[in-house]
């Protein structure tokens, strides 16, 4: 029996839990205030605060991390790669460690890693399907600018997880299948996955396609120049209106879908429109990567924690289900997604090396 520990830092908490096999032993979420960061000058700062709180709550609940075979940590912005399950080496520390490409969160989950398992004779750390994943067909890469060419990042651990889940139950392999996957949480990216690979994406942390509970998603280029450049705005204060600020948030004031939706029950008409709109685009964005699959996609898949949403799952079927069938799997599951990445290569799997 091997037992895994899963770790997925995010902006204002950490998750982590732990599996013996299959089976989920205990999973935590430790939120973070403003107040417990605000010391911190740098996300790569905050690694022992949140390294020190995780090791404390394993111990309180009697997990003794010794049994440890394997530590899996949410992969960063670390440079393109194939999707799969990656050994934490020195070249992928020095990449985590970089805030050359940007400063993510989720590098510190693959260090956080590499320290707990360094301290466990046999225990091995490992990174899986990171948001920079990039198996892109070489058409998809090209822009109207040279100086700016598309890049491939989603949600992958999600998107591949609930890939394989699909085809688990239906008795097939990934391998072997051709679906548009909508991503839909405080993040969307919608994805064409053609026999086992992403060969088409929008840009889902800062870039284009739908607008998300917090992000902006695609705008008008040239209003958007014109907004960088009116002096109403510093770089960093747009970069925040386009990953935190954008979305529900600038339309609705929070970026809780459940929150919004209850605001369109009550009659607020203006909620509605926006919940609608950020439905359309969605749909929008799977009939674009349904084209890229040229029609024949097995199956169009919505996930995500909005995806327990009926009114905007009902709206995106409204406009897809004429086109390809449509299989809903609510909620994401990042926690068992990393360990059961780790329980593959720990059963024969062969990891790739970074």
């Amino acid at each position: 029996m091997f037992k895994i520990l899963s770790i997925n830092p995010g902006s204002t908490s950490t998750k982590f839990a732990v599996y013996e096999d299959e089976t989920l032993i205990c999973l935590h979420t430790i939120r973070h205030t403003k107040t417990d960061l605000k010391p911190f000058k740098s996300l790569f700062e905050q690694y022992e605060f949140r390294k020190n709180l995780m090791l404390e709550k394993l111990n309180f609940d009697g997990i003794d991390i010794s049994g440890l075979s394997a530590v899996v940590g949410r992969g960063g912005l670390v440079r393109p790669l194939e999707s799969g399950v990656y050994e934490v080496n020195e070249k992928l520390i020095s990449d985590l460690k970089s805030t050359q490409r940007a400063e993510h969160v989720s590098n510190l989950g693959g260090l956080i890693a590499h320290e707990i398992a360094g301290s466990i004779p046999g225990c091995k750390a490992f990174i899986a399907d990171p948001v920079v994943v990039d198996e892109y067909q070489d058409v998809a890469r090209v822009s109207g600018l040279p100086e700016i060419p598309r890049r491939s990042m989603f949600h992958a651990l999600n998107h591949k997880a609930i890939a394989r889940k699909y085809a688990a139950d239906n008795d097939t392999s990934y391998e072997k299948l051709k679906l548009v996957i909508a991503h839909m949480g405080g993040g969307i990216s919608v994805a064409a996955h053609h026999y086992g690979k992403v060969i088409d994406s929008n840009q889902g942390l800062d870039g284009y396609g739908p607008f998300s509970p917090e992000r902006a998603g695609t705008l008008d280029a040239g209003l958007l120049v014109n907004l960088c450049f009116d002096g109403k705005y510093t770089q960093a204060e747009i970069r925040k209106l386009l990953v935190g600020n954008g979305g529900l948030i600038a339309h609705l004031g929070t970026n809780d879908e459940l929150i919004a939706e209850k605001k369109a029950k009550d009659g607020d008409q203006h909620a509605q429109l926006v919940l609608y709109a950020m439905a359309y685009n969605v749909g929008k964005e799977i009939g674009a990567m349904l084209a890229v699959l040229k029609g024949e996609a097995d199956a169009v898949i919505l996930t995500g924690g909005i995806a327990h949403s009926h009114l905007i799952v009902d709206y995106i079927k409204s406009m897809i289900s004429l086109m390809a069938k449509v299989v809903v799997y609510p909620g994401e599951d990042e926690m068992e997604a990393l360990a059961m990445s780790g329980l593959r290569v720990l059963r024969g799997e062969k990891s790739k090396e970074y």
